[in-house]
This record gives C-alpha cells, structure tokens and sequence, in this order.
C-alpha cells in the first residue's frame, strides 16, 4: 500500500476502529500489497546513526521513523508501524495502529487527504484480510471520498463486494480498476469469473443490471502511468502480457483446426493441408496436427512428406497408433512394402481391434510377397 495517491481538494476527518466479528465470507484475494514503502531517511549526524542502531532486542526499528508524506513524526511512526505488522500478517495489531493514526490527524486537525486516505486504504486491508468485508467497504469509502479514482481502495472494495456475493458492484469496481491500470491480473481474473456468475444469474441481458460504470478521467490515468513501476509491477505487466498472448494463440491454433477437419470432411485437402500447416506454425509440438496433415498428403498421394509427418508425430509421442498406422500406409505408397508391415503390425500392438490394420496388414503382406517373387523372377 503505497503513499503515492494523488492530492484532491477537502480535508481530512478522522474516525474510529470497528472491531465487529469478522464476517465468514473469505477475500477473493489475499495477495495485495500492503504499507507504504520506505523512504530513505536524510542522512545526518550522530542522532540519526543513533536512531538506526538495533534496539535492545537486536532489532534495526530506523523504519520506524521514516517520513510518511506530510503526517508529523508520531502519526508517521504509527503508520510505519502499522504497515511492519501488516507484512508479518499481524493483522489487527496493524488495524490499531492505523487507527491510532487516523483518530490523531483528527485530534490533531491535520488537513491532509491524501495521507488520511492512505491510512483507510490500509485499514480496509487488515478487515479484508479478517474476512470483515462490511468494514473493509466502510472504510475504503472513506478512502475514496477523500481520493477519488484511488485504485487500492477501489480494488479492495471490489475484492470485499466479490466475498459478500455483492457481484454486480465487484464488477463496477473491477472494471474500474482495469480503466486506470490494465495490469492489474486479479482484475482481470476477477471480471472473467464474475461475468460467468452473471450470465448464469441474469441471463444473456446480464449487463442491463448492472450499475453504471463510472469513466475514469485522462488526467487521472494519465497520473497513474507516470508513476514509477516497481519490480512486482512490472513482472504482473509482463505476466498478463504473455497470457493475453498465449491466449490469442490459443484461439487461433483451435479455429484453424477446425477450420482443417471441416475441410478434410468436404474433401478439400489441398486446403485442409494449408490450414493445418498454419496451425503448427503457432504450436509446432501439437502432434494431432502432424497426423491431420499426414492425411492430406496420402490424399493427395504426397507420400514422402506424409511420411515425414507421421515421423515427427511419434517424435511426440512414440505410441501414436495413429501416426504408426497412416505412416504405414504412406510407406505402402513408396512401395516400401516391409516397412509399412511392421508399423501395421506395431498398430495391431498397440491395439489388437484395429480391423483396418488387420486388413492393411493383410494386403501388405501380399504386396510383399508379390514383390519378392518379381524380384525373383527378374534375377
């Protein structure tokens, strides 16, 4: 959770902790960041190597005192506090120090709301992580009147409307999301999930229930890509890069296919050929592909390269009776007649039903026999 929200106008309010019995509705999702990162105290004289010694413990608790935007020294080392135990997963201990912290910019009148919507975004965490749904919304409520568009909040609103089954709202706040950052992964898989509960809730006019998704300012994501990306960021950007891209793959390697067996049904091999061939362009090691094609080349009495086909596919997979039985028969074609017996005899193997091999095996057999005798008789 970090302190790089944007400044809005108004002023902060305080508020008190709501320590109600955790709801039994589990967060979605468990692994957003939490507490701000640390900036680098100035470096000074005998005092500040003071203040980053160990403790008594043997403990280095300089964290404890680096800046935390514009809130004063004790505010800050409430929430630098807070965020340390968020980390170590003690959560509520970390939501009394962010309360402790927002009850004081009260107290203390401090008009700053960037820094007070940060303390509720972080609060809202520690009750998303308690499975307090109720208090988590409250709270990132606040966070967004005082820092509207603010995607931590947003995003843990949404995680929290998603555990309560409050669906069409997690949406609203998920597409929200994805219009300020559309690298936010658990947005993503979120909208994907959500949108097969609608449909099968409301049916295909799912989307005319749903509540009007507010468009995000340019400027405001304009802010947001100008921010530094962290390491975390940038590794999500280039995971859901490489997703969205095996996807793509993915739909189009299974429409070629069928487009190919559509083709090879009607009899069109020439084309169904040219299908296939792109399809391995996109999965070169989908051995399936490999015996389609083999198909075709029979068809079209290309026997070496069906050959060929049939070789690369038991490269894949060595038991493929598939492409043992298909290069059998492209090896009947070069009238390589002992060969194209023992892969029909290696399908019968594999698979003593196979009643074509059966017959292949028959006719083969004659073949060779026919040849030897020619053979014979040319000697």
């Amino acid at each position: 959770m970090g302190n790089t929200q944007e400044k809005p106008p108004g002023s902060g309010g305080g508020g008190t902790a709501r320590r109600e019995n955790p709801q039994t509705h589990g967060a979605p999702a468990k692994d957003v960041a939490n507490g701000a990162p640390r900036e680098n105290s100035p470096a000074g004289g005998e005092e500040e190597q003071q203040r980053r010694k160990p403790d008594s413990s043997g403990v280095d608790r300089s964290y404890l005192d680096a800046p935390a935007g514009a809130l004063p020294p004790h505010l800050a080392r409430l929430k630098n506090e807070g965020n340390y135990l968020f980390k170590n997963g003690q959560f509520g201990d970390a939501l009394e120090k962010y309360t402790q912290a927002i009850d004081g910019c009260s107290e203390a009148g401090i008009d700053s709301p960037d820094d007070l919507s940060i303390l509720y975004s972080n609060r809202a965490a520690c009750y998303l992580k308690d499975g307090n749904s109720g208090d988590c919304i409250q709270d990132c409520n606040k966070a967004l009147e005082l820092q509207p568009f603010s995607l931590k909040p947003l995003l843990r609103r949404a995680m929290a409307y998603e555990s309560l089954e409050r669906y069409r709202k997690a949406y609203v706040d998920y597409k929200t999301v994805l219009q300020i950052d559309t690298g936010v992964q658990a947005a993503h898989d979120s909208v994907h999930r959500i949108t097969k509960v609608l449909i099968e809730q409301d049916g295909p006019e799912w989307r005319e229930n749903l509540p009007e998704i507010p468009v995000v300012p340019l400027s405001v994501q304009q802010q947001h890509r100008e921010k530094p990306v962290s390491i975390e960021v940038a590794q999500a950007r280039a995971a859901r890069a490489a997703q969205e891209e095996a996807r793509r793959k993915e739909a189009r390697f299974t429409l070629l296919k069928h487009e190919g067996n559509s083709l090879v049904k009607k009899g069109l091999f020439q084309d169904a050929l040219e299908k296939y061939t792109e399809c391995l362009s996109v999965k070169p090691d989908e051995c399936a592909v490999y015996t389609n094609r083999a198909i075709c080349f029979l068809k079209l009495n290309r026997y070496q390269e069906a050959k060929q086909d049939c070789d690369l596919a038991l490269q894949l997979d060595p038991a493929n009776k598939k492409a043992f039985y298909r290069r059998a028969l492209a090896f009947k074609g070069l009238q390589d007649y002992l060969s194209a017996s023992s892969d029909l005899q290696e399908v019968l193997h594999l698979d003593p039903k196979v009643h074509e091999a059966e017959q292949e095996l028959e006719e083969v057999t004659f073949l060779l026999r026919q040849s030897l005798i020619d053979k014979a008789a040319h000697t």
